[in-house]
């Protein structure tokens, strides 16, 4: 019996900083070699500070922005908090909310229907993307707001559209960081 419980405890042992430590670093070494990019979060700049992550939403409130989808993920897409909030179709919180959206998003587009994705959040809550239909349906209020012509608008963001994953998977989208990222170099001119 005692020849069991060291071998039970060593295996034990063997097992955990085996698995538990050393496989763990050499994959995140390997990772941070082969995809360092990926690796490290797919981080962006301006100015040579962090404004945020390619594939994590944020906020953006002003009226010269794009504005990403709603969060489900707390407050300002919080990533401890990620997943959907679990609301039916028919429940009176979410109908009130989307509502509450539509009639904002309204107001800047009078008669125009809004797109679905700018007042759903997406299943983790921390979705960077909208559809192009929800870029298109923001150039008016963020042209009024900057002084740029619509059609600069449109382009930005026809080259910010990235096509479906492998031409068949998902659907055509535009990162919210990266759009507002460079409308910013070009209303300043850089």
């Amino acid at each position: 019996m005692r020849k069991n419980l060291i071998t039970a405890f060593l295996m034990t042992i063997v097992t955990t900083v085996l698995l538990g430590v050393i496989y763990p670093l050499l994959v995140t070494g390997l990772a941070r070699v082969i995809f360092r990019e990926k690796a490290d979060g797919q981080l962006l700049q301006a100015n040579h500070q962090i404004v945020g992550s390619r594939i994590i939403g944020q906020p953006f409130v002003g009226p010269g922005y794009f504005h990403s989808r709603p969060s489900a993920a707390g407050n300002g897409y919080d990533a401890a908090n990620s997943g959907g909030l679990n609301l039916g179709p028919t429940n009176k919180k979410l109908i009130d909310r989307v509502a509450a959206d539509v009639a904002t998003d309204q107001a800047d587009n009078p008669n125009e229907l809004v797109p679905v994705d700018l007042v759903t959040t997406s299943a983790s809550g921390l979705d960077p993307h909208i559809s192009p239909a929800a870029a298109d349906f923001q150039v008016k209020r963020i042209g009024r707001v900057r002084g740029v012509g619509e059609e600069q608008l449109r382009t930005l963001i026809a080259r910010h559209t990235e096509a479906r994953q492998w031409g068949f998977l998902g659907e055509p989208r535009v990162n919210v960081l990266e759009l507002n990222l460079d409308l910013d170099k070009k209303s300043s001119g850089k």
